[in-house]
């Protein structure tokens, strides 16, 4: 919706929509797939290395090319949920992360690999978004904390499955199909749902209002500025930050400020902007933006590291490494599990614990690191490894129901790909920057101690970030601090005046 010509919004039904709770594990499950297809390749990198002959590039490429075109096409895919429908936006995008997920099995060489994750990457962005604007848009008011609770435990434990599950997939292709089998699990995954979306999601789908255009500039600025920014965070670090990454880093401040610019003046001359700038207006959404960033770069960002760790420094299997961080994601998903019971007027807190919990898993770990470092295992790193999936498993989902509580349904799909955009922007510039830190750390060195000196670093970045996050969750409003849960995000279309993001969280 444009900020200045508000739209009227009707749920999907005008009585609960009966069959929404066998909905959501099926669109669900779409998000589980993009999720796990984000991490899966880290346990797979030597393997893809072997076996397919990729050099350094091509794996920085299919690792951190699906990040690019994934983050940078959320916001595009969910404002073609709200002006499309999102159901189609939906079934569209699973049937395209299918194929592509099947170009990926069957890639040849290093370079079809790079391509056919690129579009893996698109496809998922053109997926994602629709899931938060359906869940938004059908579930009620008090259903939406519970609902939105378990896209957060999704988000994950989509996550974590990608090194666990990843592990055991390797090693069960290895006497046939080797690493293929982590791409071609998506194949009869992906018809299934499909299928069952075809039935289960509502033909009135959430956020389709009047048809308008896309916003052409909004369309290109916005995935510009942020490849600007990516790209030199995912390679420079590999490349020794050669000039060109330092002058794409400061070429993407002007565009993305010059396309906000543009976006605000297209609202208040009653256009359709990409960005609808609106939702910056809404307490919950631009505070719980900033504990997302933090959270999501530290928790990733210390998965990335550790299963470097794992398999490099310890010289573990890719099964034994997945299996290594079995007792984190079982952690993480009995808190997720737990969180989702919590009432919403408790979100804030939740998220505050959460982050403290994880903040003390980090300190158990820094000490291991710091006074134990040659003697360093799986097993010493148990503890650690528990605590931040416990932590981390309350504060993910409690987080996105809080960042979600004042988005009303007319601008979920926009306030989805907001919101995921910045979750997975932080993801991987997180994994870019300390995963630097990391191999610059380590140099040359090899072993266990070497590796745990790397860890270290990782760790204690990592718990500055989870401080922030603590911080920062202390000022995220409780759902009737809002004004009108519902309301709140129409009255905020209805002000011309929307104040530029950069100035609230500069605020924030």
């Amino acid at each position: 919706m444009s900020a200045s010509t508000p739209q009227p919004t009707q749920p999907i039904e005008a009585a609960p929509y009966a069959r929404r709770w066998l909905m959501l594990p099926v669109v669900l499950a779409a998000l589980f797939m993009a999720q796990f297809d984000l991490y899966v390749v880290n346990v797979a990198a030597p393997t893809l290395q072997r076996e397919l002959g990729a050099g350094p590039v091509a794996l920085e490429l299919i690792v951190a090319g699906y990040a690019f075109t994934y983050a940078s096409g959320l916001i595009t895919g969910g404002r073609l949920g709200d002006l499309f429908g999102s159901r189609v936006m939906f079934l569209g995008g699973a049937l395209a992360f299918t194929l592509a997920s099947l170009l990926c099995g069957i890639a040849q060489s290093p370079g079809q690999l790079v391509t056919a994750r690129l579009l893996q990457g698109v496809t998922g962005a053109a997926m994602v978004p629709q899931v938060l604007a359906l869940i938004t848009g059908v579930f009620s008011p008090a259903e939406r904390p519970r609902a939105l609770a378990w896209f957060g435990f999704t988000v994950g434990v989509g996550a974590v499955a990608g090194q666990v599950l990843g592990g055991m997939l390797l090693q069960a292709g290895s006497d046939g199909i080797g690493w293929r089998a982590i791409f071609l699990v998506n194949v009869p995954a992906g018809l299934l749902t499909f299928l069952l979306a075809r039935r289960l999601v509502p033909k009135r789908a959430a956020g389709a209002g009047p048809r308008g255009g896309l916003d052409p500039v909004g369309a290109i600025g916005i995935p510009a500025g942020l490849a600007l920014a990516l790209v030199p965070m995912m390679l420079g670090g590999a490349e020794g930050w050669p000039l060109w990454t330092w002058l794409c880093l400061a070429a993407a401040v002007p565009v993305l400020l010059g396309t906000f610019g543009w976006e605000r003046a297209l609202a208040r001359r009653g256009g359709r902007p990409l960005l609808d700038l609106s939702l910056f207006r809404i307490r919950s959404f631009h505070r719980g933006l900033v504990v997302s960033g933090a959270v999501f770069g530290a928790f990733f960002s210390f998965m990335f590291a550790l299963t470097l760790v794992l398999q490099s420094g310890l010289g573990l299997s890719p099964l034994a490494a997945g299996f290594s961080f079995a007792p984190l994601g079982l952690a993480f998903a009995g808190a997720s599990m737990a969180a989702r019971r919590i009432p919403p007027a408790r979100a804030a807190r939740t998220v505050l614990g959460g982050t403290l919990v994880a903040a003390a898993g980090l300190v158990v770990l820094l000490g291991e690191l710091t006074w134990a470092a040659d003697r360093i295992s799986a097993l010493r790193l148990l503890l650690p490894m528990v605590l931040i999936g416990l932590g981390n498993g309350l504060a993910v989902p409690a987080l996105t129901g809080a960042v979600l509580t004042g988005v009303g349904p007319g601008q979920a799909g926009s306030a989805a790909g907001v919101l995921t955009t910045a979750q997975q922007f932080a993801s991987a510039a997180g994994v870019a920057l300390l995963g630097s830190v990391f191999f610059s750390v380590l140099g040359s060195g090899e072993g266990p101690s070497a590796y745990a000196i790397a860890l270290r670093w990782v760790a204690g970045i990592g718990l500055v970030l989870v401080l922030v996050a603590a911080a920062a969750s202390r000022a995220l409003p409780r759902p009737e601090d809002e004004t009108g849960a519902e309301t709140g995000a129409g009255a905020a279309t209805e002000d011309p005046h929307v104040k530029d993001p950069s100035k609230i969280l500069g605020k924030v």
